[in-house]
């Protein structure tokens, strides 16, 4: 998994709650395991036509958007069934950090276990993200070290992270790479019980 450290990126604003995992990566969609190439697909009922053509009133199909790497979402994203397909359809297409008021308990455990940076923030800040982010192209750097947003206006917001979690995103580790770190000592384990 790649590390997370520090991140700048162009933030698109989807101005929907509730948005469950079925509409970030549909179902006729899950028909690989490999992690890649679900990008195409992500949002694909409201970012396509009956006729597959781009649909211009989707948010995220809007030129202000266009290599956004932050998304900005309402409460509770991420809701829905339990596939881990949705953070991988998200990271696919490009985005490393999402930020809403809140997340669906599985989807956010999912996004830190891919390399994606999920922050809870405060409806407050939400709203005025989504005032800035829809009334000009707005770009943001996300620091992980320090847990702080910028922007290039001076805009400061601090966010929590799980110390744990931290470590895992800034080292790069997701299940096997924390199995990983211990391989000296399972490997020492097997060698005393071989044969036992």
């Amino acid at each position: 998994m790649q590390p997370f450290t520090v991140h700048t990126g162009v933030v698109a604003a989807l101005d929907r709650a509730n948005v469950d995992t079925d509409q970030i990566i549909p179902k006729q969609f899950l028909k690989r395991i490999e992690r890649t190439g679900f990008g195409e697909f992500l949002f694909f009922d409201w970012r396509r036509l009956p006729d597959g053509s781009p649909n211009p009133e989707f948010e995220l199909n809007l030129p202000q958007y266009a290599e956004a790497s932050i998304l900005l979402a309402r409460r509770n994203f991420g809701c829905g069934s339990s596939r881990e397909h949705a953070p991988w359809a998200l990271g696919d297409y490009g985005f490393r950090v999402i930020l809403a008021p809140s997340f669906a308990d599985i989807f956010y455990n999912n996004c830190f276990k891919n390399g994606m940076l999920p922050i809870v923030l405060d409806n407050a800040t939400i709203e005025d993200l989504f005032r800035r982010a829809t009334a000009e192209r707005l770009t943001l750097t996300v620091e992980l070290v320090e847990q702080r947003i910028t922007a290039p206006d001076g805009l400061a917001i601090p966010f929590e992270i799980d110390a744990f979690r931290r470590h895992c995103l800034l080292n790069g580790l997701d299940d096997i790479g924390l199995t990983l770190e211990h391989e000296a000592k399972i490997a020492a384990y097997e060698r005393a019980h071989v044969g036992a």
